[in-house]
């Protein structure tokens, strides 16, 4: 959790209202949470993987990354994307774009040998909410600012979020 001089959230973290979330309340290192919300992820109205259980990560400053299982995925869809990345907490990821686009944008993101404290994330896949339409219990999340960034901003939460203005420090 977050420390800022003995306090719990930094001053400049915005009050949460009933039912909402800190980014602030989140730990670092992020953890792995089940999740049982319907989460789906769609492009041009064509469903692309759906699920009523999956996992998320939270992580201090940052809206939490929703994973789908492998099975729940319409792989006819994607294709692999060049490139990859590192993330320190979860190992290598390989990236995937829209088979109906494969020179597009990355869309997706898959870690297939996490390292030991996020090995649940083996088969399962994120979505960048800036790229495809993504849905929270039928809320559209809206994307984490920043281009790397793969958060999913709902109503729920409350910020400001890594990746705005202002915010490189952190």
């Amino acid at each position: 959790m977050w420390q800022y001089c003995g306090q719990a959230r930094p001053p400049f973290a915005e009050q949460t209202t009933a039912g909402q979330e800190s980014v602030w309340d989140y730990p670092r290192p992020p953890k792995l949470e089940r999740c049982a919300r319907e989460v789906k992820v769609s492009s041009d109205a064509a469903v692309i993987a759906q699920a009523a259980d999956c996992y998320r990560v939270l992580e201090t400053a940052s809206p939490p990354t929703f994973y789908l299982a492998s099975q729940h995925v319409d792989w006819s869809q994607l294709v692999p994307a060049a490139g990859s990345s590192q993330c320190e907490w979860k190992g290598l990821a390989a990236y995937w774009a829209l088979a109906s686009y494969p020179n597009g944008d990355v869309i997706a993101w898959r870690y297939s040998d996490p390292h030991p404290a996020f090995a649940a994330l083996n088969d399962h896949v994120s979505f960048y909410p800036g790229r495809v339409a993504c849905y929270v219990n039928g809320e559209r999340v809206r994307p984490q600012p920043g281009q790397f960034y793969g958060g999913w901003i709902t109503n729920e939460l409350a910020g400001p979020f890594k990746g705005e203005p202002g915010t490189g420090h952190w």
